[in-house]
């Protein structure tokens, strides 16, 4: 009996070691579409991308928003992005690493933001998490809080709101919380 699947498999491997080089690594449909959402991107000046591990790991980069007006206006804020295989149809995974005082982020960097949670759907794209990530700084939302507290103090007193966001971005404490600077 002819075992048809080793040898299509042994022709696979010899066209792979005929090209001199060592074999080439599949691209996942998550790859190829994150391959294509950032060759599309349309960015914000404010915001840049980095690819700590190399153009070659696409699935874990960072992004950097550096909000122009409202609030935390001339911060920096630093945000991971973890792509699953299964991109498009989980959500990417992010986490700012920069600590902020926000309403919509806790103090572990976690993110309220509806399109990465419930919202998500496949249609949608890196570009558009982005924007959703950089419309959290300039309309930062106490409806839907992971830091209740500055939720509260946002809603109750929007001046003192904005004093301890200027002193969180200067490095310093708001509260009992220490935050280094991110101006």
């Amino acid at each position: 009996m002819i075992k048809l699947f080793k040898v299509k498999e042994k022709q696979r491997e010899l066209a792979e070691n005929a090209n001199g080089g060592p074999p080439v690594k599949k691209q996942s449909a998550g790859e190829l579409r994150l391959h294509k959402d950032i060759s599309e991107l349309n960015l914000p000046e404010s915001c840049t991308i980095q690819f700590p591990n190399g153009k070659d790991d696409l699935m874990n980069f960072e992004v950097t928003i550096q909000p122009d007006d409202g609030y935390y206006e001339g911060g920096s804020f630093l945000f991971s992005f973890q792509v699953s295989p299964i991109y498009p149809h989980e959500a990417p995974k992010v986490k700012c690493k920069t600590k902020v005082y926000h309403p919509n982020i806790d103090l572990d960097g976690n993110v309220c933001l509806n399109i990465l949670r419930e919202d998500w759907k496949p249609v949608l794209s890196i570009n558009t998490v982005i924007y959703g990530l950089f419309h959290l700084f300039t309309e930062p939302n106490y409806e839907d809080p992971l830091n209740h507290e500055a939720a509260a103090v946002l809603r109750d007193n929007p001046k003192l709101f904005e004093s301890n966001v200027r002193r969180a971005m200067a490095g310093g404490y708001v509260g009992e919380t220490f935050f280094t600077r991110s101006m």
